[in-house]
C-alpha cells in the first residue's frame, strides 16, 4: 500500500518542480508545487519506473502517468508552438517512425492534444482516462451511476420468429482505406506505415527489391483497382442485393499526409465510385474521414467537421433522402426508412465515443456528445411505436476496447430497452471478422439473456488479412440475420496479381451451426432459422469447450493471413472480448502488458495488444515513453534545448 502522499519531481518549463501527490481513496491529486534549486531538476526516473510497474500491474495506481501526464501539461501550457516542436523531436529521437511521419502528423493532432492537456486536471476521472488512452498504465475509472431516460417502459415481447419467406441479400462492406497514391512498382517493404507509394525518386520497379503488385499488398492501404474489383465482384455474387452497408473509413492510414481538401476529394470519389457500380449505400463515418484523423469535436465545442458532415450528407443524400442527409449535417448520424419494406437504418457517429478523438478530453466528459443518445432514444422510439425493425449502423463497435465506458454503458441500456426492436447492428474498425454480443445480464451471460448481435465485417485494405466483404442472408419481414458469408481475395493465389479473384471463404452457419447444434436431436441446421443473439453466445461456448474450434475462428479474423496462434490466456480474453457488448466488461484494454522477461535496465519487455484502427503517432510516442526510461530523459533533454527558442510572457 502507498503512503498518504509522496514527492514527485516533475518538469516545468525553465525551472523544475516538486509535486506533492496525494494518493488517498486510490486517486492523484497534484496539491503544491515546489522549488527546487537546480534549474531543469531530474524527472526522478528511478522512482517512476517503479511506479511505472506498479501502473501497469495494479487495478488503481495511476501514479507514475499522472506524473508524465502533468510533465505534458506544463510543455502544453507553453502554446502549441512548443509542445508540437517538443513531441515531434521526442518521436524523431525515438525512431518511432521516420522524421516526415512525426513532423507532419504531430503538426495535425498535436494542437487538439494541447488543448485538452490544458483543460485536464491532473487527478480528476478525464485526466485518468487520458492515461489510459495515451499510455495505457491506468485501470479505466468505474462507470459513473446513470440511468438513461426513455420515454415509455420497455413492453413484454419475444424476439420475432423468422418468416420463412424467401431471404434478402444484403452486402457489408468496412475499412476500405483506399490510398489514390498507390504507385505500382513502388518500393511494398518500406519504412513508413504504409508502403507502395513513390516517396522518393528511387521508387521504381528498377530499384526496390519488394515493388507493389497491380491490386495491393499486405503492406500497404488498398488501390482503387482493389476497391473496383470489390464492387464488380460483389454485382457479380449478388446481383439482386437489396443494398449495401458500408460502416466506415475510406482515407488511407498516412496520417501525417492528411488535409481537408485531400479527405475531400478521396471520399467524393469512393462515394462515386460506390454510386457508379449501381449500388444502394448505407454509409457511416470512420475516425480516419476526419483530418486529422480522429478528430470529431462534438457540437458544443466547435463546427470544425462540418466541412466533414457536409460533405457526407451529400455524398449520402441520393440514397437516404433529403430529410435524413439535412439531419446528418448536424453531427454525422442520420435515420432513414428503407424502401419496400418495414426496415429503419439508424446511422450513428460512434467517433463521439472514440477514446482517441481527443476533443473529448474535457472537464467534466460530456455525458452525451452532441446530444447524440438523445436522439437516438427519440428515433427508436418512434420506430417501435411504428413497429418498425431497425439496423444500427456504426464505425467501431460499442463494445470496442477503443470505447468510453461510460459511454458504451449509455448505449447499451438504449440497446436493452429497445432490443425488440433492434434486428442487428452492423460495425468494421478493427478490420477483423468478429462478432460481439450484448446481454441483458452480463454479470450472468447466458444464451437466455443475449439480447442483440453485432456483426464486425472485416475489411478491404489488406493491411490485417486478405481483402474482404459479407454477404448476409436476411429475412424479408424480421430482417434477421439467416446467415452470414464471407468473400475474400486471396492475395496468395498466383492469379491476384492478373485480376482479383473473389471466392466464397466460409459461411456461419455452416461453420458454426453443427457445433451448436451437436448433441442435439437432428444434426440439420434450417437454412430459414436466425442466427440469434442466443445462437452466438453458444458459439462461444463452443469456442470454451472446442480448442480446434477457436483456432478456426481465430484464423477467420484474418481470413487464413499471418494468424499467429492464441491459447490459455489469449483464448479465454479473445470469447471475453466476443461477449463484450459494453466496453467495460470487454478484457482486452488499451495498452501493454509487463512482460516477465530480463530486460536491460532502463527498459521494459511488453507485450502489446492487436492494433485496431487508430493512427496516434503522439500516443505511440507516449507508449514508448513509460516502456524506455531513457526517453523520459531525452524529453527532459528536448525542453531544456527547445526553451530558449520561446519568449515567455
Amino acid at each position: 500500500m502507498r503512503a498518504p502522499s509522496f514527492i514527485i519531481p516533475v518538469l516545468a518549463i525553465g525551472r523544475a518542480i516538486n509535486a506533492v501527490v496525494d494518493t488517498r481513496d486510490g486517486y492523484q491529486k497534484v496539491l503544491a508545487p515546489g522549488s527546487k534549486e537546480k534549474p531543469l531538476g531530474g524527472l526522478g526516473v528511478d522512482a517512476i519506473a517503479a511506479s511505472i510497474r506498479e501502473d501497469a500491474q495494479s487495478p488503481v495506481s495511476c501514479v507514475a502517468c499522472e506524473a508524465i501526464l502533468l510533465q505534458l501539461k506544463l510543455v502544453a501550457s507553453r502554446g502549441d508552438g512548443f509542445f508540437v516542436d517538443v513531441m515531434t523531436e521526442l518521436c524523431k529521437r525515438s525512431g518511432v517512425e521516420d522524421d516526415d511521419v512525426c513532423a507532419g502528423s504531430i503538426a495535425l493532432e498535436g494542437p487538439i492534444i494541447a488543448d485538452s492537456l490544458r483543460k485536464i486536471s491532473i487527478g480528476s476521472r478525464t485526466s485518468r482516462l487520458a492515461c489510459v488512452a495515451f499510455m495505457g498504465l491506468c485501470s479505466y475509472p468505474e462507470v459513473e451511476p446513470y440511468n438513461v431516460s426513455f420515454p415509455s417502459p420497455k413492453p413484454r415481447a419475444e424476439r420475432p420468429r423468422p418468416s420463412g419467406l424467401k431471404p434478402l441479400h444484403v452486402v457489408h462492406f468496412s475499412d476500405i482505406h483506399v490510398d489514390p497514391l498507390y504507385v505500382e512498382g513502388a518500393d511494398a517493404n518500406c519504412s513508413k506505415p504504409i508502403c507502395c507509394r513513390q516517396y522518393t525518386n528511387g521508387d521504381n520497379p528498377d530499384n526496390v527489391e519488394f515493388p507493389a503488385g497491380p491490386h495491393g499488398e499486405h503492406t500497404c492501404d488498398a488501390p482503387v483497382s482493389l476497391e473496383e474489383s470489390m464492387y464488380a465482384a460483389i454485382r457479380e455474387i449478388v446481383p439482386e442485393a437489396a443494398f449495401s452497408i458500408f460502416t466506415g473509413d475510406i482515407v488511407d492510414h498516412a496520417v501525417w499526409d492528411t488535409s481537408q481538401l485531400q479527405n475531400t476529394l478521396g471520399i467524393a470519389d469512393a462515394y462515386s465510385r460506390m454510386a457508379n457500380a449501381g449500388m444502394l449505400v448505407y454509409g457511416t463515418a470512420g475516425n480516419h474521414e476526419a483530418s486529422p484523423a480522429n478528430s470529431f469535436p462534438p457540437s458544443a465545442a466547435k463546427n470544425d467537421s462540418q466541412w466533414l458532415y457536409d460533405l457526407l450528407s451529400s455524398a449520402w443524400s441520393p440514397w437516404i433522402g433529403p430529410r435524413a442527409a439535412e439531419i446528418s449535417k448536424e453531427f454525422g448520424a442520420y435515420s432513414a426508412k428503407h424502401p419496400g419494406g418495414n426496415l429503419r437504418v439508424i446511422s450513428i457517429s460512434t467517433n463521439m465515443y472514440y477514446v482517441h478523438n481527443y476533443w473529448l478530453y474535457e472537464e467534466p466528459m460530456e455525458r452525451d456528445p452532441s446530444g447524440q443518445l438523445a436522439w437516438l432514444v427519440e428515433e427508436l422510439d418512434a420506430a417501435e411505436r411504428a413497429s418498425e425493425r431497425v439496423y444500427i449502423i456504426g464505425h467501431m463497435s460499442m463494445g470496442s476496447r477503443d470505447a468510453f465506458h461510460d459511454g458504451s454503458n449509455h448505449f447499451d441500456q438504449i440497446v436493452n430497452r429497445y432490443s425488440n426492436t433492434i434486428a442487428a447492428m452492423f460495425f468494421g474498425h478493427t478490420h477483423f471478422d468478429e462478432f460481439q454480443i450484448s446481454y441483458a445480464d452480463y454479470s450472468n451471460k447466458s444464451h437466455a439473456n443475449a439480447l442483440a448481435t453485432s456483426y464486425i465485417a472485416p475489411s478491404l485494405t489488406p493491411t490485417s488479412g486478405h481483402p474482404a466483404f459479407r454477404v448476409y442472408a436476411v429475412d424479408p419481414i424480421t430482417f434477421g440475420v439467416l446467415d452470414a458469408t464471407t468473400y475474400i481475395a486471396n492475395m496468395s493465389d498466383p492469379s491476384f496479381s492478373t485480376k482479383p479473384k473473389w471466392t466464397k471463404y466460409y459461411s456461419a452457419k455452416e461453420a458454426y451451426g453443427p457445433l451448436v447444434r451437436e448433441g442435439e436431436e437432428g444434426d440439420v441446421v434450417d437454412e430459414q432459422e436466425e442466427l440469434t443473439p442466443s445462437f452466438w453466445h453458444k458459439v462461444t461456448e463452443v469456442f470454451e469447450r472446442n480448442a480446434t474450434a477457436f483456432e478456426e475462428y481465430f484464423a477467420r479474423r484474418r481470413r487464413g493471413w499471418a494468424v499467429g496462434s492464441c491459447e490459455g490466456e489469449c483464448r479465454s480474453t479473445e470469447i471475453c472480448k466476443l461477449r463484450a457488448g459494453r466496453a467495460q466488461d470487454n478484457c482486452m484494454t488499451p495498452g501493454f502488458k509487463l512482460s516477465h522477461a530480463d530486460e536491460p535496465e532502463n527498459h521494459f519487455g511488453a507485450v502489446l495488444e492487436e492494433e485496431e484502427c487508430g493512427g496516434s503517432i503522439v500516443r505511440d510516442i507516449l507508449s514508448i515513453m513509460v516502456m524506455d526510461l531513457d526517453m523520459l530523459s531525452a524529453f527532459e533533454e528536448i525542453v531544456t534545448e527547445k526553451r530558449d527558442l520561446y519568449s515567455y510572457g
